[in-house]
């Protein structure tokens, strides 16, 4: 069904709807000076008339889009088949009359305020990857020699651009601006006679790598959030309870109070930590900034957990982690200096915290407020019944159960964060982007059809795989008891 809209629908009120469509009548005589140029066949008048319609349009989308985007859609459809019609070579005839006429009609009929047609523009807005799947399209026609096919999917490309331009325009306004003139370009050398196959494909080749890191935003979830603070916060609670108990064992009591104060201290570190880089990523994320500091943050928390990773698989049974707790302890109680075990705890629970806080500053600009909270809360419900449990009830946990999960959920995030931090620095314009529509692209694998982001996401999952390989065949040898041989 046809929608119609009235010149008000736009939801911009009365004063928006007069500014809307005063501008689109200033627009009118160049447009109508274009159609008078083309009924006569004069196409160097045509082509300077059009080009006094494309300056009068920057400072006259604003009021139209604002008062009726169905309108606005539907002018910038028209502006560039007209476009694409008197660039063309040969000129197109026929279609660039055809087009300038249709323009004059919809400029004329919304600025008198009369109910205009248009033609389906006010369907489901377009994605950035409904772009994208588009392009696909297009280069994949004109990669077999079907020059008409791929003008038509560039046509459909250019209708759903205005309900998408938004995105494009908010994520880069550099690619905004050059998509819009890349767009028509490509398809007058498509209908071009012969068609200019070599030209198109080049443009369309540099319109998806322009267009491919903007898609895929906000992919984390409530989920990922939670595994994050679960997994440090357990670890900070089994570093307590491992203390804790050793003092219990070497009748130490009056230490413990050493150690739930160091508890506390590292504790209120990391929410202190924890709000500066809030406080300072707040101040500095604008535009690409927040891209920027995604990336940024992101690589960082790469590297963390990359150093956290090892130092995990490397206790992950329960000798290596005994041994491990009463080092520690063995040397505080030996130099009888219990401010050391003030530090031990303290510095456990903020190594803990400032992990977790730069953890969350990477992920933070790529989730929903609501699913943020929601993960931290309900990690924080599951943290206080464990602690209580292993502490208080002296609950048994399985060590090497728990650090073999813990690994496998930080070598996930960290193939993960690699692939979302590379693709918010090509966002930010700080790396280029090569796309390959062979690539895989799943968002909850931080998988982007780029080269940039596929290649160091291989290298870093061979990395852990033989980091994974190696662990084993040390634990192997650790269970192999020593044979003499003769």
């Amino acid at each position: 069904m046809d929608a119609y809209v009235t010149a008000a629908p736009g939801g911009g009120g009365g004063d928006t709807g007069a500014a809307g469509r005063a501008a689109a009548a200033k627009l009118l005589p160049a447009a109508e000076r274009t159609r008078d140029a083309a009924r006569s066949a004069d196409w160097t008048a045509a082509a300077e008339a059009y080009r006094a319609v494309v300056n009068g349009w920057t400072p006259a989308e604003r009021g139209i889009r604002g008062d009726n985007p169905a309108v606005y859609g539907l002018l910038e459809t028209k502006m560039s088949l007209l476009r694409i019609a008197l660039q063309a070579e040969p000129l197109r005839e026929e279609a660039a009359l055809a087009e300038s006429e249709a323009l004059v009609a919809l400029l004329s009929g919304y600025s008198e305020g009369k109910a205009v047609d248009t033609g389906g523009a006010a369907a489901e807005p377009a994605s950035i990857e409904g772009l994208i799947s588009y392009l696909n399209q297009a280069s994949a026609s004109a990669k077999a020699g079907d020059s008409p096919a791929a003008a038509a999917v560039m046509e459909q490309f250019i209708t759903a651009w205005p309900s998408a331009e938004g995105a494009v325009q908010l994520a880069s306004p550099k690619v905004y601006a050059n998509i819009e003139n890349e767009s028509t370009a490509v398809t007058g050398y498509l209908l071009s006679d012969p068609p200019k196959l070599a030209g198109a494909l080049e443009i369309m080749d540099n319109m998806l790598a322009e267009l491919t890191p903007l898609a895929g935003e906000q992919t984390y979830t409530a989920w990922d959030a939670a595994l994050i603070l679960l997994r440090e916060g357990l670890e900070a609670i089994l570093v307590l309870a491992a203390l804790l108990a050793y003092l219990r064992r070497e009748a130490e009591p009056a230490a413990r109070r050493w150690v739930w104060s160091g508890a506390a201290v590292g504790l209120a570190g990391s929410i202190g930590i924890a709000v500066l880089l809030t406080y300072t990523i707040s101040q500095a994320a604008s535009g690409g900034a927040r891209e920027l500091i995604e990336g940024i943050a992101g690589l960082v928390a790469v590297v963390m957990m990359l150093t956290v990773g090892r130092w995990l698989h490397g206790k992950s049974n329960t000798a290596a982690w005994n041994k491990y707790v009463d080092r520690q302890m063995q040397g505080a109680l030996a130099k009888g200096n219990l401010w050391y075990l003030f530090f031990i705890a303290a510095l456990a629970i903020l190594r803990e915290g400032a992990e977790t806080t730069i953890f969350y500053a990477g992920m933070a600009p790529a989730i929903a407020t609501s699913q943020l909270l929601l993960g931290i809360g309900g990690a924080l419900a599951v943290l206080i019944v464990l602690g209580y449990a292993i502490i208080a009830l002296s609950a048994k946990l399985p060590i090497a159960a728990f650090f073999r999960t813990a690994t496998a959920l930080i070598y996930y995030l960290v193939f993960r964060f690699l692939g979302e931090s590379i693709h918010a620095l090509q966002v930010a314009g700080k790396i280029p982007a090569h796309a390959e529509s062979s690539l895989p692209s799943i968002g909850w694998l931080g998988l982007y059809p780029t080269w940039e982001t596929f290649v160091p996401q291989m290298l870093i999952l061979a990395f852990i795989l033989w980091e994974l390989l190696r662990g084993r065949q040390a634990s192997r040898r650790m269970r192999t008891p020593n044979r003499l041989t003769k």
